[in-house]
């Protein structure tokens, strides 16, 4: 790291500390040459890589976005959708990549929509999944009546 006073290209780390749950690193540097105290701060970036090779930042309000257009017309909460969001990005960077595929970001969604809101699930999954037939809906349908036969078993056989 150069000095911003001197220039000199070497400086010594004296305290770090983390910001936004680790998202943010600050770190108060000297210089080695004219011993001038600074800060710097680093950011983590994570990019999600699209489908045509391009890549763009991560941005949590897009997820928050697309879910909010698959509960339109739902019984469903603005903040469960920001939770929804904010797991959905803890999830993303708890892999500790830099880059994500835009496929990972969009199986990182389903599981926490199906259980926020199953039509609002089958919507996104609809979308997202390239259905194209009645018979993919079906299927998807299906899937969620057995996962709640199993589930209502569990309960009823304690």
């Amino acid at each position: 790291m150069r000095c911003p006073y001197c220039r000199h290209p070497d400086s010594r780390v004296v305290d770090s500390r983390e910001a936004e749950d680790g998202k943010i690193i600050r770190r108060r540097r000297v210089c080695q040459q004219c011993e001038k105290r600074f800060t710097t701060v680093e950011e983590s970036i994570l990019a999600v890589v699209k489908r045509s090779g391009a890549t763009e930042p991560f941005r949590r309000g897009k997820v928050a976005s697309g879910v909010l257009k698959a509960c339109q017309g739902r019984p469903v909460d603005a903040d469960d959708v920001a939770k929804l969001a904010q797991a959905v990005e803890d999830e993303i960077r708890s892999k500790g990549v830099a880059e994500v595929p835009a496929h990972e970001v969009g199986l990182a969604i389903l599981k926490p929509l199906r259980r926020l809101d199953e039509v609002a699930y089958l919507r996104f999954a609809s979308v997202y999944q390239d259905f194209e037939s009645l018979e993919d809906f079906e299927a998807a349908i299906a899937q969620l009546r057995e996962e709640h036969a199993a589930r209502n078993s569990a309960t009823a056989n304690p």
